[in-house]
């Protein structure tokens, strides 16, 4: 082994915990309200005249744990990657959690009456 690969393979430096937690806290947030919406829709749907039904349930069930376990499993892949990446990670995780929002949304609009008891 040279000297000069020995100086090429210096251990990369890593970034300070407080900027993981600081990014994943931010996105965090946001995950955050979406699940605060669901369990409002789920607690307005839930107390209303009908109630629900086990479709009801599940569906807005769904919506209520699906950004936590997208947060987890965005904040897992993306924790070991460089910050942009992270950040990115979390993005798409966040793009995806929408996704499932809006079309349960439409849903819901459209084909509410089945959701109902």
């Amino acid at each position: 082994m040279t000297s000069a690969s020995a100086s090429d393979s210096a251990p990369a430096r890593r970034r300070p915990v407080w900027v993981t937690v600081a990014v994943s806290g931010a996105f965090g947030l946001f995950y955050a309200y979406v699940v605060w919406n669901a369990v409002t829709l789920l607690v307005a749907q839930a107390s209303g005249p009908l109630g629900l039904n086990a479709l009801g349930w599940a569906v807005l069930g769904l919506t209520i744990v699906f950004p936590i376990i997208a947060f987890g499993v965005a904040f897992a892949v993306g924790y070991t990657r460089p910050l942009g990446e992270f950040a990115l990670v979390l993005l798409v995780g966040l793009a995806v959690v929408a996704v499932l929002w809006v079309n349960v949304l439409a849903y819901a609009y459209t084909y509410g009456a089945q959701l109902l008891g």
